[in-house]
């Protein structure tokens, strides 16, 4: 553990510095865009904070490659290079639409090329899934799956990036409850070491979020952008995918040495990696499935988003960002604690699990539906809506 620990830290001091930077030279030689009418910042803001974020994973990588502890990582160069190579390229787009505001079908032909790469040459496919026994996909319906997870996933986690400190936070949240899971199935099943690359990506990407956070959160002074948002979806969709793909099989056994039930052992390994993107996958599909009842085209921008629906209830810009970091927090933290609950000494699904999900939805559902003190916003049709960032879907 403490190899991780060194590396949240070393990672997150890296992206806090680079961060820094790159807002210093963006308002010092203007890399940020005109204000729109839909946006709601008052001062020109840059939105290349998905460069710092990209520079930290790097120092991560670069990192691993010296500490003794990580070399099983390498063992296998392959996919850790896909995964750099893909990384680039997407941070490259997201920046370039950042600034110039590309075409949706090129950013969306990038996106599939992205995906082709972690899921081609790098070997990163969900090969199985763990429902009722080890179910094994052709190779043609694997690739197809492992494509379009990674490329929903990307403008999933995209499309929340509306509120400063929501995808930064939120990341942080789902990424440090995966961690905790890998490194769990570590220690359950007793693998020859606890590193694995899963665990890893999840930790580096706690660590670049916590240096990133604090220029981002309100009043924002460095957007993610483009290229910082599709590269957290990316690099979650790949360590789920990881994971997933490589489970142990007394996972899935009727009664395995831990004595867990068999339905929770098929299903929380699938569920938990969800999970960890629901607020995003929820935005996302309703998103499509709004637009697309209407007419238009599913990739066309509109301010009905989840977060812009929380401040018309009358909700402040950073009370909406609490109430999604609680959200996150109760669901994934109760599918984990569920994990760790179904043991022969706690009561299979009725342990601490349920409970704290019952507690913590309540306690949500209330905050979210409260109607607010502070008066609601009659005229937010006639002033600056939140600004809606740019993605393809």
């Amino acid at each position: 553990m403490k190899h991780y620990v060194f590396t949240l830290i070393l990672t997150g001091a890296l992206t806090f510095a680079l961060t820094w930077i790159v807002w210093r030279v963006s308002m010092r030689y203007k890399l940020y865009p005109g204000i729109r009418e839909r946006d709601v910042h008052k001062n020109p803001t840059p939105r290349l904070g998905g460069v710092a974020m990209f520079l930290g994973v790097l120092g991560a990588f670069a990192l691993s490659t010296v500490v003794p502890y990580f070399q099983i990582i390498w063992q296998e160069p392959a996919p850790v290079a896909a995964i750099l190579g893909a990384t680039f390229l997407i941070v490259v787009v997201g920046v370039a639409d950042d600034l110039w505001d590309l075409d949706w079908f090129l950013k969306l032909g990038a996106q599939f090329l992205v995906a082709w790469i972690i899921v081609g040459p790098g070997g990163i496919q969900i090969y199985s899934l763990p429902i009722g026994g080890k179910t094994i996909f052709s190779g043609w319906i694997s690739v197809i799956l492992s494509v379009l997870v990674i490329v929903v996933v990307m403008n999933a986690v995209n499309f929340i990036d509306g509120l400063d400190g929501l995808v930064a936070g939120v990341a942080l949240i789902a990424n440090g409850v995966f961690f905790a899971y890998t490194y769990l199935l570590a220690r359950d099943f007793e693998f020859s070491s606890y590193s694995n690359l899963a665990a890893f990506i999840a930790i580096m990407l706690v660590a670049v979020c916590i240096g990133f956070l604090p220029f981002n959160w309100k009043p924002a002074r460095l957007f993610m952008g483009d290229g910082g948002a599709l590269m957290l979806g990316l690099l979650m969709a790949v360590s789920a995918m990881i994971v997933t793909g490589n489970l142990p099989a007394q996972l899935v056994s009727d009664n395995d040495q831990f004595g867990r039930s068999q339905l929770l052992g098929a299903f929380i390994p699938v569920l938990l990696p969800i999970v960890v993107v629901l607020l995003p996958l929820l935005d996302f599909g309703l998103a499509v499935i709004r637009r697309m009842s209407k007419g238009k085209s599913p990739f066309s921008p509109d301010r009905k988003h989840l977060h812009h629906r929380m401040l018309d209830m009358g909700h402040t810009d950073r009370d909406a960002v609490l109430i999604f970091y609680a959200w996150t927090a109760v669901v994934s933290f109760s599918v984990l604690l569920m994990y760790i609950g179904t043991t022969a000494e706690w009561p299979g699904l009725y342990g601490p699990g349920v409970v704290f999900a019952v507690v913590g939805v309540a306690a949500c559902l209330i905050v979210t539906l409260m109607p607010s003190r502070r008066p609601a916003r009659p005229a937010r049709a006639a002033s600056p809506p939140a600004p809606e960032r740019k993605s393809v879907a």
